[in-house]
């Protein structure tokens, strides 16, 4: 089973959509729709995550974006701490999930910790 998209509130839409911008592109994945209070981010016109100004945001939260490769999972890490968030894991292994678990860790500027994940065949 899978999801269809996730969204949640955000504190500073307009701060928090320019943070997904910079932190998605290294995925591929950009604004495929948005209005002034809301953004929806996905690839080929299919949205995955939605933030918008609706009400408060939700406690922390935590999300996994699929990276292609080891290098877009730097990317994404690079491009996170670039746009104003926070290190909660630096690129690398994650053996205690899997052996072929390659991860990188942001909190974003509400707290949720979004992460870039590559499962490689061990």
């Amino acid at each position: 089973m899978g999801y269809d998209h996730l969204g949640f509130n955000v504190k500073n839409f307009l701060a928090s959509r320019d943070f997904y911008i910079r932190l998605l592109a290294p995925l591929d994945i950009g604004v495929v729709h948005e209005t002034a209070e809301w953004a929806m981010f996905g690839e080929d016109g299919q949205g995955l995550l939605w933030i918008g100004s609706y009400g408060d945001p939700p406690g922390p939260i935590h999300f996994a974006f699929k990276a292609r490769d080891r290098a877009a999972v730097h990317a994404f890490h690079a491009a996170g701490l670039e746009a104003g968030g926070r290190d909660n894991g630096a690129p690398g292994l994650r053996p205690q999930y899997h052996p072929g678990y390659y991860a990188a860790f942001i909190i974003d500027p509400d707290g949720h910790n979004v992460e870039a994940v590559l499962h490689e065949q061990a």
